[in-house]
């Protein structure tokens, strides 16, 4: 695996819009917190572009301000202003071999699992954390320092309590994973995520029941469950039933897809369309405990490797 190399004060960070739409001002406190850093962030040059309306941009434009940010050495980190919907489409044109010289680190969630995917099946780490256009929330605070911790120092840990679903155990293996629908999108394609002896995080939002319950049963069937190392479910938020109520909370419906294997199982992993939505590091390989006392995700200095 290829692991960035950690920022320092001076740098330069891009910022791109490979799905939804966004406005400056959604973005001010975003460049002000990177400032802090003591990074020097810069905007992608359609980044604001009105050209689609759901969209930051035509495809040909996101396209342009993504490659542009690929391949320039100088930038050492591209944050992705915010998910939605639109870097599948953009995807399979973009050019990724100037990060085998000089590999950066891209970060978000949501739609961005898309490029997590890609890179993962490149052998190159990535950022799954919060967004730009979320670093004004107050109650991000903590989910936007996660961030700035591992790019900055590289090691990390996610602890959090222990519930009552869990199936206790301990795991290692490389991390991957993000939002469910997306996973599913990448199944078939370039994309396809290899889970065998991994640990695979899923978070999702604004799905009805069935539809989740739809998605395990395909990991299932695919056979991208069987042999997982462990398993941890993030934020699953905003569940709908329709007309016909499903019947079984979203925790059911998992420990149901994953019954007749024995690896570990955690939920409430702070992960994905709530907060905390704390970073972690896709394709770096982690040791996972699941106790009755707790759970502990932990990475390794990835730093170590660039050594």
């Amino acid at each position: 695996m290829i692991y960035p190399p950690k920022l320092q004060a001076g740098d330069k960070v891009g910022i791109v819009a490979p799905a939804r739409r966004i406005t400056p001002g959604q973005l001010e406190a975003a460049l002000e917190t990177l400032q802090h850093w003591g990074l020097r962030p810069r905007l992608a040059k359609n980044i604001f572009s009105t050209r689609h309306t759901y969209l930051a941009g035509s495809d040909e434009e996101r396209l342009e301000d993504f490659q542009t940010m690929l391949d320039d050495a100088e930038v050492k980190a591209i944050f992705c202003a915010r998910g939605g919907y639109g870097s599948t489409r953009i995807i399979e044109d973009i050019d990724f071999s100037s990060m085998k010289k000089h590999p950066k680190w891209i970060v978000g969630f949501s739609d961005v699992t898309a490029f997590h995917l890609r890179l993962a099946t490149l052998g190159i780490a990535s950022l799954h954390g919060t967004m730009p256009i979320f670093f004004g929330q107050p109650e991000a605070r903590e989910s936007v320092e996660s961030i700035q911790k591992i790019l900055f120092m590289g090691s990390s840990k996610v602890a959090f309590p222990s519930e009552a679903h869990n199936r206790t155990g301990t795991a290692s293996g490389e991390v991957i994973g993000g939002n469910l629908s997306l996973i599913m999108d990448a199944l078939n394609t370039p994309s396809d995520p290899d889970t065998k002896n991994k640990i695979l995080i899923i978070e999702e939002v604004d799905e009805y029941f069935y539809k989740l319950d739809r998605m395990f049963t395909q990991l299932r069937r695919t056979g991208k469950l069987k042999n997982l190392s462990g398993l941890l479910i993030g934020h699953i938020t905003e569940m709908k039933n329709s007309d016909l109520a499903f019947g079984e909370t979203a925790s059911e419906i998992v420990l149901h897809a994953v019954r007749d294997y024995s690896f570990p199982v955690a939920f409430s992993f702070p992960s994905g369309h709530s907060n905390p939505n704390l970073a972690w590091i896709h394709g770096a390989p982690a040791e996972l405990d699941v106790s009755l006392n707790g759970v502990a995700l932990t990475y390794p200095n990835i730093y170590l490797h660039n050594a």
